[in-house]
């Protein structure tokens, strides 16, 4: 569904990223972990069309989007949820959520569909969401994501400044999304929490990928060598 080829990405003279290659398969979970400035936002932000790479392609579903405007590739299927939520807080939760309606797909997934996943949000349509707490937001964030009704949905530090049980509550709907037909990849600094629901894990280690493998397959000292680039020595 998604593949990344080769991908180079440089803010000026600092290479963010350096020849950086994955895929992701229809309903798959990929997880891309790693330590705050390894990278991570950066390779969804170019996958989104956020930045133009200086190398290397993306192709959905077989298709070199590389060259394409952001809107574009939403209107295929390709949406990010960023990091920070990035919501208009002097709009109704409604409101942002028919925000992402506005360039996205046709499909199944409209207002009323998500607060199904989303249950509180009905009573609260009418609240502006910068009323409404850290979780309630990123909530938000994904529904407004899933009004573009996407093939590839590109989550961006889903936890970040949630308390665990909040966390958890997100990563409830996550199955469900799956099982509507969509790929995940997802990026994460919460290593335990990001593989216990991916498929595959990629670690990124100042913009290039240091470990590779099923959740299952990697043990905590590979891991944790990959995180912090440290050399995995017999224990």
């Amino acid at each position: 569904m998604l593949e990344v080829s080769g991908l180079t990405v440089r803010h000026g003279q600092l290479e963010a990223l350096a020849n950086v290659s994955l895929a992701l398969a229809q309903g798959e979970t990929v997880a891309m972990i790693g330590a705050n400035g390894a990278g991570k936002s950066t390779l969804l932000r170019t996958i989104a069309g956020l930045h133009r790479p200086a190398a290397g392609t993306i192709r959905l579903a077989g298709r070199d989007i590389t060259g394409l405007p952001v809107h574009a590739r939403v209107a295929l299927g390709l949406v990010l949820v960023p990091e920070g939520r990035r919501l208009f807080g002097s709009l109704t939760l409604e409101e942002n959520l028919l925000v992402g309606a506005v360039r996205g797909r046709p499909g199944r997934w409209d207002t009323a569909r998500v607060f199904e996943l989303f249950p509180w949000m009905a009573e609260r349509r009418s609240r502006p969401t910068i009323h409404l707490s850290g979780g309630e937001q990123q909530a938000v964030a994904i529904g407004r994501a899933l009004m573009a009704n996407p093939r590839v949905l590109l989550l961006d530090e889903l936890s970040l400044g949630l308390a665990p049980a909040l966390v958890q509550r997100l990563y409830d709907v996550l199955p469900q999304l799956l099982e509507a037909g969509m790929s995940l990849l997802l990026v994460e600094q919460d290593v335990s929490q990001a593989l216990r629901v991916a498929d595959r894990a990629h670690c990124l280690l100042e913009g290039r990928i240091t470990l590779s493998g099923r959740p299952r397959d990697l043990s905590p000292v590979e891991v944790e060598a990959a995180y912090f680039g440290l050399t995995a020595g017999p224990t």
